[in-house]
């Protein structure tokens, strides 16, 4: 395989996205929204309750039942409004980062061949003088560099966001980051990345057009809800052990899905379903 043919199949696509604002805007809308809007509406829940009634943690009991001991017995020592921040910020939200990388991922990664049957350059591509699998992981690149330099950047706005809300709810204490949310980040999102990329690749390869493909993608997003509303009902805590865990498990699925994808992916395929 040359990585350079790679590299390039990566820059052009690069430079199409950069254009369009169709696939951008959602990729950047939606973690800014994640990163800066839900933490900074719940740092300030507790300003706008103290005055006139207490807040609640009810709904977050199974939650902090199934928390480490160490965390519980640390969350014992605040206030009601503290342990709600502190769990909405450190763990209710915690699943969601990983809707960032599976959103923009699939977005970017839809655009890979569907939009550019849309654009009518899908036939250049094609016709270069490039191997299959070369052109299969400068696709996969394309959409997973992007989706992860969003995921890291979105993690680092949030870190900001907690630490200063912190600072005078939890006398100067820094939140974040922390072991699990570095797992997360670093760990989890990049693994569970690579699996969407590889299959809206494939999807977009087969379908005629970006929306078609895009809204066949969504579908990624639903082991991602379940993690969600698992953590947020008490029926799963997403720790380092369930973390590694899933890491392995996506670790298998990305390779597998990687095989399968250059072994059926076919350019003369793709052309064929151009009419």
């Amino acid at each position: 395989m040359n990585t350079h043919k790679v590299w390039l199949v990566f820059k052009k696509d690069w430079l199409e996205i950069k254009r369009n604002w169709q696939v951008l805007m959602p990729i950047i809308i939606v973690p800014i929204m994640i990163a800066v809007l839900l933490p900074t509406i719940v740092a300030l829940i507790p300003s706008f309750t103290t005055t006139t009634q207490t807040t609640s943690i009810e709904g977050f009991e199974a939650l902090i039942a199934n928390l480490p001991a160490q965390v519980q017995n640390q969350i014992a020592t605040m206030d009601t409004s503290q342990v709600m921040v502190y769990i909405m910020l450190l763990y209710f939200f915690a699943p969601f980062f990983l809707i960032i990388p599976v959103m923009a991922s699939s977005v970017l990664g839809s655009d890979s061949f569907a939009g550019e049957k849309e654009r009518k350059t899908i036939e250049a591509l094609l016709a270069t003088p490039i191997s299959d699998s070369e052109l299969f992981l400068g696709k996969v690149l394309v959409s997973f560099i992007p989706a992860m330099a969003i995921t890291l950047a979105s993690f680092a706005l949030y870190s900001v966001v907690v630490d200063i809300a912190a600072l005078s709810l939890f006398n100067g204490a820094l939140l974040l980051p922390n072991v699990n949310w570095m797992l997360l980040i670093f760990g989890l999102a990049p693994a569970i990345a690579l699996a969407s990329i590889g299959l809206s690749v494939l999807v977009s390869a087969k379908v005629k057009g970006f929306k078609e493909a895009q809204q066949i993608s969504v579908v990624l997003l639903i082991p991602i809800l379940g993690l969600v509303f698992g953590q947020v009902s008490g029926a799963i805590l997403i720790g380092p052990l369930l973390m590694a865990v899933l890491i392995g498990v996506l670790g298998l699925v990305d390779f597998a899905v990687f095989f399968f994808g250059v072994k059926v992916f076919k350019r003369e395929e793709i052309l064929s379903k151009q009419s």
